[in-house]
């Protein structure tokens, strides 16, 4: 069965992809080619896991009963294996597909015109008693509070209520979460529900 995924940014976000912008952004973020942020469903399956032990521990469950629940719904822990058989696959979660059509249809609209539109520079600075740290300037690119990203959870029926328990237990995405980045609401619900 499928679940519709969506997820609502109560703060700016930060979807880190690991690399930097010389001269530019310290911290960049996960875009498509036009431009648009979007969160790997690699991503959210590690947070997924996170919660979902998490969840297994509050029921008491031992370690041994709690890994074994997570290999049986997610596969190994860092294994992209396509034979492995998981119960759970998440789809990236990305901008609604309505809206990004939208903006396709605009003439000439450019990658960094699209990434204006969702998305902002922020400059940060280390703290050392009270007073900026010599050479801590630092730049990341922020994803807009209030944006909604939508995806898909392919599960089994029987494990579709569990998804959407643990999905809304889900409170932080990102980077910088210590910050106040990456406040999250996110629900699964039965497509077509």
């Amino acid at each position: 069965m499928q679940l519709l995924v969506h997820m609502h940014l109560e703060t700016d976000a930060i979807f880190g992809n690991g690399m930097s912008m010389p001269g530019g952004e310290d911290i960049c973020i996960q875009t498509d080619p036009e431009g648009f942020p979007y969160l790997k469903g690699s991503t959210l399956k590690g947070i997924f896991r996170e919660e979902l032990l998490n969840y297994l521990a509050w029921e008491k469950k031992t370690d041994e009963e709690a890994l074994e629940m997570v290999r049986e719904l997610l596969g190994e822990s860092g294994s992209d294996d396509l034979q492995c058989f998981r119960r759970l696959v998440f789809s990236d979660l990305s901008l609604h597909p309505d809206l990004i059509d939208r903006i396709r249809e605009e003439e000439k609209i450019t990658y960094q015109e699209v990434q204006a539109m969702f998305t902002y520079l922020r400059v940060f600075t280390g703290l050392e008693e009270g007073v900026a740290k010599k050479e801590s300037l630092r730049t990341a690119r922020c994803i807009k509070k209030g944006l909604n990203f939508y995806g898909i959870c392919t599960c089994g029926e029987q494990d579709a209520e569990l998804v959407k328990e643990i999905l809304k237990m889900v409170k932080w995405v990102g980077s910088m979460r210590s910050r106040g980045f990456g406040k999250v609401r996110i629900r699964g619900e039965e497509m077509g529900a």
